[in-house]
């Protein structure tokens, strides 16, 4: 069971840049009680639930009350949501959207009643009216996962020269995050693409190509199971770029109907996102190779700080003002950094880092 105890951090450990007072500094006496809406995108994925509790405490840590709900991947429900929570009288918004494009008319609902909102994770497209974005350096976690693929096939090392079989898959295509880590991995996968170190036999190279719906494992199984009939009917598949855990999991699936993990088909190197507990396992028992950990107790204490600095007239923390443009603005942005983690790591990372116990993982 993943736990959401959060470890005391200083804000200074947190905040690289600009995290002093306004002029019109207040003493947060009218924010005290204060509701927060938080709104989260599904309870089908332990990531989400984490999510929502981590941020729930951190705010009333903080003395807010908190109304926390979860749209199910249904965007027309979310926008319900958070149009009670707006007619509830909520003074800020804390908001994982399901649709990134589907949230203009209630944000600009939340602008008419003065009600900052910020942006978790998942980058709101379309809008003026997201005030910040607390996130991680999406594009690393791209990088990540391209160089671990390049490292474990000996290409980045040069002791490989390939070519390798390599099948590519992303995430939802209404997350603005699918691009960002897409791109992180293609920085490092295309110049072995290029020189044909690295073959897609499906032929499936592109973002649009390559993108699964709500992140579902479901469906990514599916998608495997067709590449593998269609394109590796004597070949075997080396290495596949997986851009989440829950997606990690649909593809071992695929494999494993088709005899990987058996003499003469040893199992490819798979990547991962989210340190879900199902895949740290995986990775344990040798099938997926890696994950990427993103430590969400402290995206929730980011989410919190920024929060609480708005509502009290400071400046909450930001450490980047260029690299998130939602088409209408940029929009200012606290990005914590990802850890990789394998077989080598996942014991210091995740057990000694207490986001798991050892017992959790047996």
């Amino acid at each position: 069971m993943k736990t959401s105890v959060v470890v005391p951090v200083t804000l200074a450990a947190l905040v690289l840049s600009g995290c002093g007072k306004n002029d019109d500094d207040n003493d947060g006496g009218e924010t005290a009680g204060a509701a927060i809406g938080v709104a989260m995108p599904t309870k089908s994925s332990e990531r989400w639930i984490a999510d929502g509790a981590n941020v729930k405490k951190e705010l009333e840590g903080k003395g807010y009350k908190v109304k926390l709900v979860f749209g199910e991947d249904d965007p027309d429900q979310q926008v319900s949501q958070i149009e009670n929570l707006i007619t509830q009288g909520v003074k800020a918004l804390v908001v994982a959207a399901i649709d990134n494009k589907s949230l203009n008319n209630v944000m600009q609902q939340a602008a008419d009643s003065d009600v900052p909102v910020i942006a978790y994770d998942r980058l709101i497209l379309g809008t003026a009216n997201v005030d910040y974005y607390a996130s991680f350096d999406n594009e690393k976690v791209g990088e990540m996962q391209g160089g671990y693929i390049a490292d474990k096939l000996g290409l980045r090392d040069g002791s490989k020269k390939g070519p390798f079989n390599i099948e590519l898959f992303a995430g939802s295509n209404d997350d603005n995050n699918t691009r960002y880590f897409f791109k992180g991995a293609m920085n490092v996968l295309q110049p072995y693409l290029d020189k044909k170190q690295l073959v897609v036999r499906s032929g499936q190279d592109k973002l649009n190509q390559i993108t699964t719906l709500r992140w579902d494992g479901g469906t990514a199984q599916k998608r495997m199971e067709d590449i593998l009939t269609s394109s590796y009917k004597s070949e075997k598949v080396d290495a596949v770029l997986s851009p989440y855990d829950g997606i990690s999991i649909g593809i071992i699936s695929a494999l494993k109907s088709d005899a990987y993990g058996s003499q003469g088909k040893p199992w490819p190197v798979i990547t991962g996102q989210d340190a879900e507990l199902a895949s740290v396992k995986s990775i344990i028992a040798d099938q997926q190779k890696q994950t990427v950990y993103k430590d969400l107790r402290k995206l929730a204490r980011v989410a919190a700080e920024m929060v609480d600095a708005t509502l009290k007239g400071k400046k909450p923390p930001i450490n980047d003002t260029k690299s998130y443009n939602n088409l209408v603005k940029v929009v200012p942005a606290y990005l914590l950094q990802p850890v990789s983690v394998d077989k080598a790591n996942y014991e210091k990372v995740l057990v000694e880092g207490g986001w798991y116990s050892e017992d959790d993982l047996k």
